[in-house]
């Protein structure tokens, strides 16, 4: 297959596009391991399924598969799955879904999909890492029907996979874990069959013997096994037969006693519950402890766990385990609030494990990551010699910590992974608080973020009798593939490094809040940049015929996540720098559409400003997204049209107060100013204020080019440096092919460029040796009255001229400045340490919740009408044997649940914004119905009336906020 790397022209990057088909190498012993024959069904979707598509024809694969489910082809227009348009139609098999609702859903879907391999000749299948990943039931049946899959084999899926499992074997393997209770089940089994005679006789009543179900019987009659492991093999037994031991009640039961326990225990600690199956965020809640100095911890712990129950629905509902015969398990762990979540990529062949680094996944909201950074011992080591050779021991000390907690993590991971036989690639995570670490959970399964790890280090691996004699792989399917294909041929690979760090930010479908934003059409999306690995599903691949982007639905039946942007560098400041730039370029166009673009954009500079080096915990995005719902309502609180009105007016009075300054600058010249350059200031200063996250961006690029003295800014930068580089921070800088609306004009261009020479001309003509005067010495030396050196003193009139001229209106600048400040934009940084010093003002919930209104306001609606928060998959009742939360006739408060609403694959309680009654159901059916954002969902009686404030209220307290920042950033005495 010569040529395949034209196969994907918008991205020809050669750290992921390369031939690896080693069937045409010149060793023979690399020869031996080609895997050209393998015929691989790829049965999951989403950015991984056109990533395996790409590896699988570079490695010389002729005959592999997708599968493709009516919502990606029928239900969704536009939203047909974009890599269509790269594979043969006879190779795309159509099913009703990827995962299946039930449990006979899936257990049909499995079936279906072993028939679509013999019937398509298929040797393999690979799931990527959605839910079929880590499925131990579908990947024994895959096994049972003859079919290899590319990813861990069963028995690791249980070792591994399900979380009360894997917890057990980190404590065997002496991996530290976070106290809680992972036997909820168990416990409920032996207290209804509390020894082995009980159990004996509850398996034969439901005819749960013999070897077919796990060896059960010969477990239940030995009386020297252990009574917890005779209750475990009764519920494996159960669930192989698909009976149930217990109902969702009594399991609900028991996890409200244990949480209990654990809050009575532990006060002033949150509990999170985790369903055993969960993984990407899913299938977790969080419940939130009693007071420290509660007067009875024991009854207060009670009344909180009584919210368990409910939580404990939410949590099998959202990992579809509430069905018969279900493993529904439910961990409950302490939460360690102050967290980091670290994990480590792991790779083996069930004879050795192999380490390739970590990456900080701390940067996450809704449990779902958004930006995920490699950690590398190398990384770590150059970083330290860096900070000290910078003077910064602290820092230098903090990332020494850093180098022997990731030591330690590899080394318990790599121990984890040989005991449960890991054959495939795995991912063990961690909660780090401190220099301790906890493990978390083990993802059975390639991970999103494995790119991170991958473009850091390849595996090499040598011939045994000739070290010579070697090859290197540099993908983690690739890798997988080879495993699944030769297994324990392979011999244990040396890590080789490749880049020196690794970064990816996830670019979802959110709202400026980071709100799952369901629906929205792609029309048009810039090309990658050099350094950008674009893993976008295939979005970007443009019509073969014309070369026109293809428009693209991004639909709601899916997690939010639309692409993976992915850059690397040398070092971690130099991958951080690329990813700006890739975020910076980057233009991303639709109908109804809403991504998290800018949100990276902010928090990126945010990071570069401070420390790439930091540790931010999982908590930090919140109070970091609450910050710039701050600096919105600041902004809110201004008119810029009234403050540039009145700039020129004040600019006019001083003049003409100043004797001789008419007669330099002649009569309204600085009105004709202040319209020539009306455009060049206010458009960018507008667009910052329209978009919060682009003012975080411009308040941490400006940090150190200004300082605040009695509430006045002090630029230690030429204004008009910042102006130009305000557009290049907004992508604004010319650009002959791009539209109008999108760059600078022409005639701000041309006085921009003219303002840039004659302060470089002038800073040349100070006659300083060596270097180049800095502002506030340049600014000095054109405030002086009488002409200096080198100008006569009508010309140095008419350079004082251009100087006012020049500065005149940039104060836009300041007033961005001051609101920074005015809302404590900068008390959010980083400590020596690298720890971040987050204020408490930002952790209050309510101010929370207002913020998030602030960043993506509500759809609007009557007082006497509750409409839907945002478009999904409406439903009544938390659970389907639950009654629904309201009906007609029914009284709630302020805050109690009305409905459930699905969106991105995330379920949402929606709680309500005022107490009253229901006088309407306005929607029909409670389970599975579609909505749109805004659609009225009841008709309400509010107990109290809603009173909206006085419009002329808002602008008498805007005006008067907007004469503040005049009066503070109009200096009288002039630039």
């Amino acid at each position: 297959m010569d040529g395949f790397e034209g196969k994907r022209g918008y991205d020809r990057n050669p750290r992921v596009v390369r031939d690896r088909r080693l069937g045409r190498s010149s060793s023979a012993w690399a020869r031996s391991f080609a895997a050209d024959d393998v015929r691989p069904l790829i049965v999951c979707r989403g950015p991984i399924r056109k990533e395996a598509m790409d590896v699988f024809a570079q490695m010389g694969m002729e005959h592999y598969g997708i599968l493709l489910s009516e919502k990606d082809s029928i239900v969704y227009t536009h939203a047909l799955a974009p890599e269509l348009r790269c594979i043969h139609p006879a190779h795309v098999h159509r099913v009703k879904d990827y995962t299946g609702a039930t449990k006979d859903e899936r257990i049909k879907l499995m079936q279906e999909i072993v028939a679509i391999a013999r019937t398509g000749g298929y040797t393999h299948v690979f799931a990527g890492y959605g839910f079929m990943a880590e499925d131990e039931e579908f990947v024994r049946t895959l096994e049972e029907a003859g079919l290899v899959f590319i990813g861990p084999r069963s028995s690791v899926q249980r070792a591994a996979g399900l979380k009360d499992e894997a917890k057990r074997t980190a404590l065997a393997t002496a991996v530290s874990v976070t106290p809680g209770i992972d036997d909820a089940t168990r416990r409920i089994v032996l207290r209804k069959w509390p020894d082995h005679a009980a159990l004996r006789a509850a398996a034969a009543e439901r005819g749960l013997r013999g070897a077919a179900v796990g060896g059960v019987a010969g477990e239940l009659r030995s009386a020297g096994v252990p009574l917890a492991e005779a209750a475990d093999a009764l519920l494996a037994a159960a669930y192989a037969q698909r009976v149930d031991l217990y109902t969702t009640d009594e399991l609900c039961e028991e996890l409200e006693r244990g949480a209990a326990e654990l809050l009575a225990r532990h006060p002033g600690r949150r509990i999170r519950l985790k369903a055993i199956g969960g993984g990407g965020g899913k299938g977790q809640r969080l419940l939130a402890g009693i007071a420290p100095d509660a007067a009875d911890p024991e009854a207060a712990a009670r009344a909180r766990a009584a919210e368990v129950p409910a939580l404990a629905r939410e949590v099998l509902a959202e990992v579809k385990a509430a069905g018969v015969g279900d493993n529904k398990n439910i961990l409950l762990e302490l939460n360690v609030e102050e967290t980091r979540h670290n994990e480590i990529q792991l790779i083996g062949n069930g004879a050795w494990c192999v380490a390739l680094g970590g990456r900080d996944c701390s940067l996450q909201m809704h449990e779902q990551k958004l930006l995920e950074v490699a950690i590398t011992q190398e990384g770590l080591l150059e970083a330290i010699e860096r900070a000290r050779a910078a003077g910064e021991e602290p820092r230098a000390a903090s990332l020494e910590r850093e180098l022997a907690s990731i030591a330690r993590m590899e080394a318990e991971a790599e121990r984890f992974g040989q005991a449960v036989g890991l054959n495939s690639a795995s991912t063990f995570e961690c909660i780090v608080e401190g220099d301790h670490h906890y493990f978390m959970e083990v993802n059975t399964r390639i991970q999103v973020e494995h790119r991170v790890s991958e473009l850091c280090y390849a595996l090499r691996f040598e011939n045994p009798d000739d070290p010579a004699d070697a090859f290197e792989v540099t993908s983690l399917i690739e890798c997988m593939v080879l495993l699944a294909r030769h297994g324990e041929r392979l011999p244990r690979p040396s890590r080789v490094r490749r880049e020196g760090s690794a970064v990816e930010a996830r670019l979802n479908a959110t709202n400026n809040a980071l709100e799952p934003h369901a629906a929205g059409v792609i029309v048009s999306w810039s090309d990658p940049h050099p350094h950008e690995i674009r893993d976008d599903q295939g979005i970007c691949v443009k019509n073969p015929d014309t070369g026109v982007f293809m428009h693209y639905r991004v639909a709601g039946a899916y997690d939010s996540n639309i692409a993976l942007l992915v850059t690397y560098g040398g070092s971690r400041e130099e991958t951080y720098l690329r990813l700006c730039e890739i975020l910076r370029t980057t233009t991303l166009r639709g109908n109804d559409l809403h991504t998290n673009l800018v949100f990276h954009y902010g928090l990126v500079h945010w990071f570069l400003a401070r420390s790439v080096w930091a540790k931010p915990t999982t908590r930090f995005v919140v109070p970091y997204l609450t910050q710039v719902g701050l600096l919105a309502v600041e902004l809110g609180g201004l008119d810029f049209d009234a403050m540039w009105s009145e700039l020129g007016a004040r600019h006019e009075r001083r003049l003409a107060a100043r004797a001789g300054a008419a007669d330099a600058t002649g009569g309204g010249a600085l009105r004709k100013v202040f319209a020539l350059k009306d455009t060049l200031v206010r458009r960018p200063v507008e667009r910052i204020c329209a978009e919060p996250h682009l003012l975080s961006a411009w308040l941490s690029r400006n940090m150190g080019s200004f300082e605040i003295r009695s509430g006045r800014v002090r630029w230690r930068k030429n204004p008009v440096e910042v102006l130009a580089d305000t557009y290049w921070l907004l992508n604004m800088t010319p650009e002959p092919r791009a539209p109008a609306a999108h760059v600078i004009w022409d005639h701000d261009q041309e006085v921009l460029s003219r303002a840039l020479g004659f302060y470089r001309r002038a800073g040349e003509r100070m006659g300083r040796a060596g270097s180049a005067p800095s502002w506030p010495e340049l600014r000095a030396h054109l405030s002086q009255d009488t002409a200096p050196p080198g100008y006569d003193d009508e010309l140095w009139q008419r350079v004082r001229g251009a100087h006012l001229g020049f500065q005149a209106g940039l104060e836009l600048l300041d007033a961005l400045v001051l609101a920074g400040d005015a809302a404590r934009f900068f008390e959010l940084h980083v400590r020596d340490d690298g720890t971040v010093a987050i204020p408490e003002r930002l952790f209050d919930r309510d101010l929370s919740a207002r913020m998030r209104k602030v960043l993506a306001p509500p759809p609007a609606m009557r007082a006497n009408e509750i409409v839907a928060v945002t478009g999904g998959m409406f439903y009544a009742q938390e659970a389907p044997d639950r009654p629904p939360f309201v009906k007609k006739g029914s009284h709630f408060a302020a805050g109690d649940p009305l409905y459930v609403i699905e969106v991105m694959k995330m379920f949402n309680k929606v709680l309500a914004p005022c107490s009253g009654t229901i006088e309407e159901v306005l929607i029909d059916g409670g389970e599975g119905t579609i909505v749109q954002k805004g659609q009225p969902l009841f008709r309400v009686k509010p107990d109290e009336v809603l009173v909206e404030e006085d419009s002329a209220e808002r602008a008498r307290r805007r005006r008067e906020q907007t004469l503040r920042y005049i009066d503070a950033i109009f200096d009288a005495e002039g630039p």
